[in-house]
């Protein structure tokens, strides 16, 4: 008998260097996280909190999704961040008639050379913007799947990795829903946390309108980082202590969430919670997480993972099951 047709193993394509960085001290750790948030803020104004979420979330290795009406600073928050890190930095403008090869790149036969050459989409950056994600079909945004997850990118058998640090920020419309389409479950699920900026009060707004009255201060950012204190940041990030007692506190809580939701917290997101709060250690000047980092991360992490009653993945149900886990899940 013949043997049947199997797809060829992927080839991979090793990354230039890909060696582990040598972590920061605590101390340098943290002082890196507040030059950041500092320098967002010279372009970002009334959003410290959100600020600090996007740098945890970059420094526990996730992706955002920040969601809200139109013109509230989204963009521009992900457009700032990414200049306070001397890094790539690439936009996609996620449209109906995007194609998945226009996000991940495509083999192009060179005629001189009689070879194919791999030609590197968008996706192949530092800090990727996916702006306005639920505008294009599932099809394209599935293209994004294995990137977020594995940092590589798998093109006719060949795996591609992307560079590190690699951080996707989506930016998803929440007012015309008759012309978006709903992201996936796995790809929400891949987002490690999921954030609303809302409107300015009126004192933050006056102040946005003194600062873009000439040339608009996102001109005149400077990097206050470069890519490799990233990775030594994570690194640092990664050997903050977390003890048992916080880890069964997480657990307890994704298990909430799946007791009183139609579909909880995977075990991603447990990960994620645990992932974040060792970042929120570092801005705290910790060497070890504490469940006060659990809960002040929990909502942003694990809300929009979770299915209400009314089977509506996060929104205002999801929210209410988390802040309800928070409160009746002790710790012990």
């Amino acid at each position: 008998m013949k043997e049947a047709n199997k797809d060829p193993e992927p080839t991979h394509v090793e990354r230039p260097t890909d060696e582990l960085a040598d972590p920061l001290s605590i101390e340098d750790a943290a002082d890196l996280t507040q030059r950041i948030i500092e320098n967002i803020e010279h372009v970002i104004v009334g959003q410290h909190d959100a600020a600090e979420h996007i740098l945890t979330t970059i420094l526990a290795g996730g992706h955002l999704l920040l969601e809200d009406v139109p013109g509230v600073g989204k963009t521009m928050l992900a457009r700032s961040l990414a200049r306070s890190i001397d890094c790539s930095f690439k936009r996609v403008q996620f449209t109906p008639d995007l194609l998945p090869s226009d996000v991940t790149g495509v083999n192009i036969f060179n005629q001189k050379t009689h070879e194919f050459e791999f030609q590197p989409g968008p996706i192949f950056g530092n800090v990727v913007l996916a702006d306005e994600i639920n505008r294009a079909p599932p099809k394209t945004q599935a293209a994004l799947l294995e990137a977020m997850e594995e940092e590589q990118v798998t093109i006719d058998g060949t795996t591609h990795d992307v560079p590190r640090p690699f951080t996707v920020i989506a930016t998803q419309n929440a007012i015309e829903q008759d012309r978006t389409y709903e992201l996936p479950v796995a790809e929400i699920d891949r987002f490690m946390k999921k954030l609303s900026l809302g409107y300015p009060n009126p004192e933050d707004e006056s102040e946005v309108l003194r600062r873009v009255v000439g040339e608009h201060p996102i001109r005149r950012l400077d990097p206050v980082a470069s890519a490799s204190d990233i990775r030594r940041a994570r690194a640092t990030v990664s050997q903050v202590t977390v003890r048992e007692p916080v880890r069964e506190y997480v657990t307890r809580l994704a298990n909430y969430t799946r007791d009183h939701g139609q579909l909880g917290v995977s075990p991603r997101g447990s990960i994620a919670v645990l992932r974040v709060a060792q970042a929120r250690a570092i801005l705290e000047g910790r060497e070890y997480v504490v469940p006060d980092d659990v809960k002040l991360e929990a909502e942003t992490v694990l809300s929009h993972r979770v299915r209400g009653t009314s089977g509506t993945m996060g929104g205002e149900e999801g929210k209410a099951v988390v802040q309800a886990a928070l409160d009746n899940v002790p710790v012990e």
